[in-house]
């Protein structure tokens, strides 16, 4: 995504003017980049160097502060002056790095997102099926839940009309690739049920675990605890008669190992 990062050749800087934040607060002018800085300056052998990783590090505390900015304020109620706030920066500062709110968002979207396919990729695998239905719960339910309770911002930033669009559009696409590779895998695991019955179930579980994963988030603590276990109690109850009633004459699937 060209737009999400913004390095120093879009900085306010350039017109010699003071600039404004999205959110309409006058800013100081940047005109002299900082050793964080992806461009500030050369010199000796390896000194742009140590300035790209200082730009990098700078990168990644603008996106952990507007993390936090997103879920305490919201996408339509945080701007470039509190983020800048809460890294601890200049507005300057942030604009080095990015020219507006939008472009820190996808950034900081386009990461999450890329952490998310990780995450639902080592969990949806097909060697899965060989264990219990509770046990296999667990193995694919503990780190899609994790994910999502260590990373707030996720929520915010893949619901709302006001979210970017290229955000939006990302997110669709997970949406659709996550929502197959539940259907493959309960057409693993349940290799007797006739297909469309499969992509009925991997899409009613799918909506379950999404309304499920929404009361998960709002709680804390041990309350957060009952929830997932609540949770985890729906998605079984729904798919276990699955794997023992299965059509006449069929052996069922469920295959229970040590």
């Amino acid at each position: 995504m060209p737009e999400a990062r913004a390095g120093a050749a879009a900085t306010p800087a350039q017109s010699g003017k003071d600039t404004k934040d999205d959110q309409g607060t006058r800013s100081p002018d940047a005109g002299s980049p900082d050793a964080g800085s992806p461009d500030a300056g050369s010199g000796a052998a390896g000194r742009p160097r140590r300035r790209q990783a200082r730009g990098e590090a700078r990168i990644a505390q603008l996106l952990e502060a507007a993390a936090g900015v997103f879920c305490s304020s919201g996408y339509n109620g945080a701007s470039t002056n509190a983020i800048a706030r809460e890294a601890g920066v200049s507005p300057g500062t942030l604009y080095q790095f990015f020219p507006n709110k939008e472009a820190i968002a996808i950034e900081l979207g386009e990461q999450l997102m890329h952490r998310w396919r990780e995450t639902y990729g080592a969990a949806f695998v097909v060697s899965h099926i060989e264990l219990p239905l509770d046990r296999m719960l667990d193995t694919v339910l503990d780190p899609l839940i994790a994910f999502n309770c260590e990373n707030p911002a996720f929520a915010v930033l893949t619901h709302g009309s006001e979210i970017p669009g290229v955000i939006t559009r990302e997110h669709d696409i997970l949406h659709a690739s996550m929502l197959t590779r539940t259907e493959q895998l309960l057409g693993a695991y349940l290799p007797e049920l006739p297909a469309d019955q499969v992509a009925r179930t991997a899409a009613m579980a799918f909506v379950l675990f999404k309304a499920g994963l929404d009361l998960v988030m709002e709680h804390e603590g041990e309350e957060r605890e009952a929830y997932i276990r609540e949770l985890k109690s729906v998605m079984y109850r729904y798919l276990e008669p699955l794997v023992c009633d299965t059509p006449d004459g069929v052996t069922p699937a469920r295959i229970d190992t040590p």
